[in-house]
């Protein structure tokens, strides 16, 4: 008896673990690179993803392996990835069982070479996140749902300067009641024909230390008596970068008055510029959940997904 009641104990334990997920592969621009392969031996293993040791969730905001699911270091055998602006990444999962809660993706600008950098000290900046796409916090539509369905996942590399970068794709499951659980895994990059410059201090965040676990959309309890009633949901940590802004963007903004003056100046007709903040190139412009600006700067706004769309 007591032995069957262990079977049964293990059995549910082995269940629980095999219920989660990671990232395993990458695919850019149509070409497939390795992710990293948790339930094999690290030993001989080529991959561009950092390597993490299972599909278990990281359960607390202040862990020390909470930027990449590891230790900070890359594998011996780790890869980069060659991007360039407007490159599209598609994270594969393996599995993946938890439709509530968002997806969030970052990236860091190694000092160096990639490999030589411990993840836990990059400046992270986002570049995308799908949170409460439609519906309640009880009962609503999320980007882990997405994730579920199709175990894939879109985002275009935004304008950066040339160097070696790390991207992080993070799941934050919120299936259980004010116990969030963090599922990051990262993958190594070599960004070319870039520009511009990388986002102000604003935009950026270190891990551990970019959230706390008393965050409006870290502590959520979605069965909660007024989760029926709520329809909004805030993805923790920074606004998302589009690509050229230096600090984050207020919510509303009020224009200076113009004073207007008389003058005998001939002044040649100016083009138009469009009313309110602008998207840059390869920055997003709209997409289900989408609040941000709208409007290109250059080029017109471009429909990659139904969650994403950029200024091409």
């Amino acid at each position: 008896m007591l032995a069957a009641s262990l079977i049964a104990v293990a059995s549910l334990l082995v269940g629980q673990a095999a219920a989660h997920g990671g990232v395993t592969s990458y695919i850019i621009d149509g070409t497939t690179y390795p992710g990293w392969q948790a339930f094999n031996t690290p030993t001989g293993q080529k991959s561009i993803g950092r390597p993490y040791s299972s599909y278990n969730p990281i359960l607390t905001t202040s862990d020390a392996t909470f930027a990449c699911n590891n230790n900070g270091q890359a594998s011996s055998g780790q890869l980069n990835a060659p991007v360039k602006p407007g490159s599209t990444i598609t994270a594969k999962w393996g599995q993946w069982t938890h439709a509530e809660g968002p997806v969030i993706v970052y990236m860091a600008k190694c000092p160096g070479a990639c490999s030589s950098a411990n993840s836990g000290q990059l400046d992270w900046f986002k570049i995308s996140e799908l949170g409460l796409i439609s519906g309640t916090l009880a009962k609503g539509s999320w980007g882990n749902g997405q994730i579920m369905a199709k175990l894939a996942y879109d985002v275009k590399i935004p304008n950066l300067p040339d160097g070696e970068y790390m991207i992080r794709h993070e799941l934050l499951a919120l299936h259980q009641a004010n116990t969030p659980q963090f599922y990051p895994e990262c993958a190594q990059l070599t960004l070319t024909g870039g520009s511009g410059s990388l986002p102000g201090t604003g935009y950026t965040v270190k891990f551990p230390g970019g959230y706390t676990m008393s965050d409006p959309g870290v502590l959520v309890d979605i069965y909660s008596a007024s989760a029926p009633s709520i329809t909004t949901y805030k993805v923790p940590g920074p606004a998302v970068w589009n690509g050229a802004a230096a600090a984050p963007q207020p919510t509303s903004q009020t224009q200076p008055a113009t004073t207007v003056t008389t003058s005998t100046t001939v002044v040649a007709p100016q083009p138009t510029v469009p009313a309110g903040p602008t998207v840059p190139p390869y920055g997003q412009c709209g997409g289900i959940g989408y609040t941000g600006a709208t409007q290109c700067a250059s080029g017109t706004c471009t429909k990659v997904n139904d969650y994403y769309s950029q200024c091409l």
